[in-house]
């Protein structure tokens, strides 16, 4: 394995930006284009259908931490690799499915692909492999990456309208297999730097630590409320008199938000401590967050106020990237964020379906802003409590 010279963290940076862009395409944004299809070409509910994709989320964050374990010890290319070697046959399986119960277990094994081609194993390599550099490089990442549902939504509706879904997901699964297989096993070869542990910092104490357990909290309730109002800000526009075409504009306009909110972030974290950068990120999103719930409109106000929460979006998945290394540096970084990630995951998971069901219980979609900004406020205010004092 070559050393760290500046060609070879390039490199592994070119390879994980080309390749998360890849597997988020394909086995997260793939779904929401063909879920009509699949449900009207089987006839199986839309409940039923999306249970087998959220699941698959709560396995990814269940296995993500022995995966960050294994991280930790021997670096990314064994993992990342298997990861993609595994996603190419569970597509496969979930594309050819008769049944419901073969399709949930496809997709169970589709979470286990995620937890290790996902974002956690890319941050913590780019974290291990640029140390100090680590914000520029994640910064990148998540700026390339954040494009995989402008590539693979349009690719995969262009498919769908060539092929059913079944087809359309077997041709992303050979798409798979011939990017991510290569490319994470011949392109991942940089040495994996060794770095001396430390015993404060070991990850049974800093797990047990009062710190962490405010974080993770934290973490996971602002994880629930900004995850859910990507899926329910359309149903909110809709509500507020917008076409349903328009409220889709809207939404993908958020993308625009998250490259301005991923530009912003280094600059951000020049001039900010962690303790006031991540209350501050979380208090903004919760602020628009119950803007767009309090607001009646006129339309290019809600359209403006779901860039902002784009831009929130994702300099929200930048705070949750470092969160770890901030406080407590990069020694056992891929554990403590596999177990960080695992309460978050879970409330993400199941945040779309929170969202609709309590649109039912409180009379629409605007009450659920509010109460998901409510949410994010606490948020915000529990983060203040999760830095370790030096």
């Amino acid at each position: 394995m070559e050393p760290g010279t500046d060609a070879g963290l390039r490199r592994v940076l070119i390879v994980l930006c080309t390749t998360e862009i890849i597997s988020w395409g394909i086995l997260y944004y793939a779904f929401p284009v063909l879920l009509p299809t699949i449900g009207e070409r089987i006839g199986w509910s839309h409940a039923a259908i999306t249970a087998g994709f959220s699941a698959s989320q709560i396995v990814a964050g269940l296995v993500g931490v022995p995966v960050g374990r294994l991280l930790d010890r021997h670096g990314p290319r064994a993992i990342m690799t298997t990861g993609s070697i595994v996603a190419v046959p569970a597509v496969v399986m979930m594309a050819t499915a008769r049944s419901l119960a073969w399709f949930t277990v496809a997709w169970l094994l589709i979470g286990v692909a995620m937890a290790g081609v996902f974002y956690a194993p890319a941050f913590a390599a780019l974290t291990r492999w640029y140390g100090a550099r680590r914000v520029s490089a994640l910064t990148a990442l998540t700026l390339v990456a954040g494009l995989a549902s402008t590539v693979f939504a349009p690719l995969t509706a262009v498919l769908n309208t060539h092929l059913d879904w079944r087809g359309t997901y077997l041709v992303l699964a050979g798409v798979l297999a011939g990017t991510t297989i290569p490319l994470h096993l011949l392109g991942l070869r940089l040495a994996w730097p060794e770095i001396e542990h430390e015993a404060k910092h070991h990850p049974s104490v800093v797990a047990r630590s009062r710190p962490f357990t405010v974080l993770t909290i934290a973490m996971s309730l602002a994880a629930f409320s900004v995850y859910a109002v990507v899926v329910n800000l359309v149903p909110l526009l809709t509500e507020r008199g917008m076409s349903t075409s328009a409220a889709a504009v809207a939404l993908g306009l958020g993308g625009v938000g998250q490259v301005l909110g991923r530009l912003g972030y280094t600059r951000l974290t020049a001039r900010t401590s962690v303790r006031t950068r991540t209350a501050l990120v979380l208090l903004v999103s919760a602020v628009v967050t119950t803007l767009l719930g309090l607001l009646p409109g006129p339309a290019l106000l809600l359209i403006a106020g779901s860039v902002l929460a784009g831009v929130a979006r994702r300099i929200f998945t930048l705070v949750q990237a470092t969160a770890v290394t901030d406080r407590w540096g990069a020694v056992h970084s891929g554990r403590l964020s596999g177990l960080l990630a695992v309460p978050v995951m879970l409330t993400a998971a199941i945040a779309p379906w929170a969202g609709s069901a309590m649109a039912g219980w409180l009379g629409g979609y605007p009450a659920v802003f509010v109460v998901l900004g409510v949410i994010g406020v606490l948020a915000a205010a529990l983060s203040t409590a999760s830095v370790p004092r030096r």
